[in-house]
C-alpha cells in the first residue's frame, strides 16, 4: 500500500506550514532547499518537521490537512505538545525493555 503524510513544519519564524506529501523527509528537504520562490517557506527557512500523521488514503490526508490548517496556533501547538510527549513515553518504556 501508498503512505500519505499530512505533515507541519515550524519555521524559522516561528509560524507553521501544513501540507501533504508521499515522503515527509524529502518535502521537509525541499523546503530548505528553497526549490520554490512562491513558496510559503521559502523565506522562512530553515523548516523543522515537528508533526506527521500517515494514511493510506490521499482524501483522508487532505482532508486533514485541511482541519489542522483551520486549527488556532494554540490548538496545534498543544497537538504537537502531545505527539512529543507520547515519544518520550514511547522511548522511555522501549530503553526500560532493553535494560
Amino acid at each position: 500500500y501508498k503512505s500519505y503524510y499530512t505533515h507541519m513544519v515550524r519555521c524559522s519564524d516561528s509560524t507553521y506550514y501544513t501540507g501533504v506529501t508521499n515522503s515527509c523527509e524529502r518535502r521537509v528537504l525541499e523546503h530548505n532547499e528553497g526549490k520554490s520562490v512562491t513558496s510559503y517557506t521559502f523565506s522562512r527557512r530553515p523548516v523543522v518537521l515537528v508533526y506527521a500523521a500517515e494514511f493510506t488514503d490521499v482524501y483522508e490526508a487532505i482532508h486533514w490537512e485541511k482541519v489542522l490548517k483551520g486549527w488556532s496556533r494554540k490548538k496545534k501547538e498543544a497537538l504537537i505538545r502531545g505527539i512529543k510527549k507520547l515519544w518520550s513515553f514511547s522511548r522511555r518504556e522501549n530503553m526500560s525493555k532493553k535494560g
